[in-house]
């Protein structure tokens, strides 16, 4: 399933690809050169084609960017990939700097000489990011200059992978629960609220939401690459590769939906000429700006008009979560017996472990894909978060440790994401303390009730409240949206310390994800995905409150709750939630699962 460069020759990307590029960019006469993690829609997830960062440095992470000078070069990335970038690049070819501090400006500001040209692709950069990145080659002196041919595309030439051609399909109202025809109608009248004749859109996952169609171009995402333009009206235009058209996808569309090719698009751009055209900054990259202003269109800078109302599911979506995750929930049942049971003696190392759990997804039969490439963390690797095992790093589990698994699956009704933290042996009365100030957080934000208008910024410190009082903390957020048979990292809802000021609404899909990491000794991670519910009166109360209703079903290691440590009604919690997770798993595995699950799941 995984689209990746060969763990094996990583390393060996910089010294082979460097000097193909900088002889690239000396044929357009530059100096230096930009390369982010995005690609032309700002994924996160890329197929292999468009991950231009992997193949000049090695890296593989989610998350970075590269700067190439003629002399030297730099990659940046921030606090998860801190041990997977030295895993991965050759640090005699690059420096390894941090993204999130100073990050490619602060870099630019100091590395850039004076009358240098530094290049740019404007089809990958957003224009915000630009600004920022413009004004610190300014400051150094230099030019911040865009090309029309990228020099890293142009080094890679014929062995560069072809673009992805996956068919599109229709995505049934069985699982999508609104036709287009409602959502395109939905998103005009926002539209038009705002002043603007149309609006481009370019962000896959609104476009799968906006016209019921999913796709495979993007590993982990059920996602089509393409580029629509939808009027006030409802009428839209869809810019497709020819050869990703399924038979039935045409009529699927209907009328309303214009069917043209990703050629076809600057032409398209050129006719909203004299119009006000609604385009995101933070999802359309700096190219769309350009060409639209070159037009004569007057673009108006706001959110993607699908992100809010792709967040809040629909009936139908939120009755597929509830059936994807009772599905999953019977594969990581398996799959914690087997790590409770077999893994206590056999002690697999991580790559078994991952294995091992895809095995037992894919024997749902209804896998599609995972939701992402699943981390699991033995002992000290446990305490890098977002960890990759890769075969130089594969760690096997230790007796008296702590394995982390984060992990999840692409259902045709559902996205799901779970985090679990098991004892291999016995664990320390540190790890089960500290394990239980988690899991106090984690109940905390499962159980709060809150007025409308609430962001998840002003929730986040319930989870962290317990580990506070102890003087600890995590360095993540608390919790991200999530997608309908979508993208497993969702906007525009977020649970964080970041100020956030978008509101919880009914039918949002947001984690709850607390964790602690012991650096050099283990990690810890309780990970839900729950919904949003509606407005209810609450017994004395005088308003009604907003709530969650959690979705995933999987028992939480009963070794390392510290009994004493949580309060009467938290113990009733974590009882009636065990039990939800007996009453509906049990049914769904072998007669051996389901005595382990009676007992885990037995009452503190």
């Amino acid at each position: 399933m995984r689209q990746t460069f060969d763990e094996t020759t990583e390393r060996a990307f910089g010294a082979r690809h460097l000097p193909l590029i900088r002889q690239a960019m000396a044929e357009q006469k530059l100096d230096g050169f930009l390369v982010p993690h995005e690609d032309e829609h700002q994924n996160e997830y890329l197929p292999e084609a468009n991950d231009r960062l992997a193949w000049a440095t090695g890296f593989t992470g989610s998350a970075g960017a590269a700067v190439i000078l003629k002399d030297k070069a730099a990659v940046f990335v921030d606090g998860r990939y801190t041990l997977q970038v030295r895993d991965q690049v050759d640090e005699s070819l690059f420096e390894i700097r941090d993204l999130v501090e100073g990050g490619v400006p602060a870099y630019l500001e100091t590395a850039a000489a004076k009358g240098q040209a530094i290049g740019y692709d404007p089809r990958l950069h957003s224009p915000d990011g630009l600004a920022r990145v413009r004004a610190a080659v300014e400051k150094a002196g230099a030019e911040l200059k865009p090309v029309a041919l990228n020099p890293l595309d142009a080094a890679w030439g014929a062995k560069r992978p072809a673009q992805p051609q996956a068919p599109v399909v229709p995505h049934p109202l069985d699982y999508a629960g609104e036709e287009s025809a409602e959502k395109r109608a939905r998103v005009g009248q926002a539209l038009a609220a705002k002043d603007a004749q149309a609006a481009v859109i370019t962000a896959p996952a609104s476009i799968a939401w906006l016209f019921n169609i999913r796709g495979g171009d993007v590993i982990r995402s059920p996602l089509p690459l393409a580029q629509a333009i939808l009027d006030a009206s409802g009428r839209a235009r869809l810019f497709l590769d020819p050869a990703k058209v399924s038979a039935d996808l045409p009529a699927w569309l209907g009328n309303e939906v214009s069917l043209e090719t990703p050629d076809d698009l600057p032409a398209a751009l050129a006719d909203l000429k004299g119009q006000k055209v609604l385009v995101d900054p933070g999802q359309s990259s700096a190219w769309y700006f350009d060409t639209l202003e070159a037009a004569g269109a007057q673009t108006i800078r706001a959110d993607d008009p699908c992100a809010l109302p792709r967040a809040c599911k629909n009936a139908i979506e939120i009755e597929g979560a509830r059936k994807a995750h009772v599905r999953d929930g019977g594969a990581l049942a398996r799959f914690l017996h087997w790590l409770a049971t077999e893994a206590q003696t056999s002690l697999p190392d991580e790559k078994t472990v991952v294995q091992t759990l895809e095995g037992f997804r894919e024997a749902t039969g209804a896998l599609k894909d995972l939701s992402f490439d699943t981390i699991a963390g033995a002992a000290s690797n446990g305490a890098i978060v977002h960890y990759r095992p890769t075969e130089r790093l594969n760690k096997r589990t230790e007796a008296g440790s702590l394995l982390l698994v984060d992990s999840g699956g692409q259902y045709l009704d559902g996205t799901t994401d779970v985090t679990r933290t098991v004892a291999i042996g016995e664990p320390s009365r540190e790890m089960a303390e500290r394990f239980t100030l988690v899991l106090k957080g984690h109940l905390a934000l499962a159980h709060i009730r809150f007025p409308a208008g609430t962001s998840g910024s002003a929730l986040d410190v319930l989870a962290r409240a317990p580990l506070w009082l102890a003087g600890l903390d995590y360095d993540h957020g608390t919790g991200h949206g999530v997608g309908s048979y979508l993208g497993v990292h969702e906007g525009p809802q977020r649970i964080s310390k970041a100020p956030n000021n978008v509101a919880l609404q009914p039918g949002m899909i947001v984690s709850n994800e607390p964790g602690y990491y012991k650096t050099g000794a283990y990690g810890i991670r309780i990970e839900n995905l729950q919904f949003v519910t509606g407005a209810a009166d609450v017994e004395g109360g005088e308003r009604p409150m907003l709530g969650f209703e959690t979705l995933t079903l999987a028992p939480i290691d009963r070794r390392l709750i510290v009994v004493e440590m949580l309060t009467p009604q938290e113990r009733a919690q974590m009882d009636a939630y065990h039990a939800r997770v007996l009453r509906e798993i049990a049914p769904l595995v072998d007669a051996d699962v389901a005595a382990w699950l009676e007992e885990v799941c037995a009452p503190l």
